[in-house]
């Protein structure tokens, strides 16, 4: 059934875990991302896989005075233009669960894009949905691309598949944080206006009262 934040914090069968800041959410990241798990390798993995590929695909872009700028398009305008749509890719998953006062935000301090749910209640497979929607989809076209388009351009998407798959660090680190405590039932829920996160786990099967 569907929670409401009063029913984890009012309810026996619910113990808050872990409260975060937005404020703390890179020392977090990076602990996570540093807990080597089989999501932290499987991160790793594909983002070396890219950048082989894209090593790769460098041997045959074609020298000229365009070589920059197809190098610039791939390491920095591409990934740029894509975090909004990056974003709106979070927002999709937690719309269809249920959620409508859905958020989008950032901590240029940290260099932090964010989407949010603002009190609503995600189960743990529908947080690790979102959570990897944008990554899978993103590379998915990106490689289709890669295939379809000729020349130079390859390079390009290639160097930009392997940027935004390090920009997905942070959706990777909040992944490792369920695997590492899969023996618990985790439910999460924002706070969007005091910026906090909130991670309860479930300790029995009862009902909310």
């Amino acid at each position: 059934m569907a929670y409401k934040v009063e029913d984890l914090s009012e309810n026996q069968n619910f113990r808050q875990i872990l409260a975060v800041n937005y404020a703390d959410l890179i020392p977090f990241i990076f602990k996570y991302l540093k807990n080597v798990t089989f999501v932290t390798f499987s991160f790793w993995f594909f983002c070396l896989v890219f950048l082989f590929a894209a090593s790769w695909m460098r041997t045959f872009l074609e020298t000229g005075l365009n070589t920059l700028g197809y190098s610039i398009l791939g390491f920095i305008i591409l990934p740029v233009l894509i975090i909004p749509f990056h974003e709106a890719l979070h927002i999709i998953p937690y719309y269809l669960s249920g959620a409508r006062d859905i958020r989008m935000g950032m901590d240029l301090k940290q260099f932090l894009f964010y989407v949010t749910a603002h009190r609503y209640v995600a189960t743990p497979s529908q947080f690790i949905f979102v959570a990897l929607v944008p990554f899978v989809l993103i590379s998915i076209t990106t490689i289709t691309l890669i295939i379809i388009l000729p020349g130079n351009l390859k390079w390009s998407l290639s160097a930009f598949l392997f940027v935004h798959s390090t920009m997905c660090a942070g959706d990777a680190a909040l992944i490792n944080f369920y695997f590492v405590n899969r023996d618990k039932k985790i439910y999460t829920w924002d706070d969007a206006d005091e910026k906090m996160a909130y991670f309860y786990e479930r300790l029995g099967e009862g009902e909310p009262g």
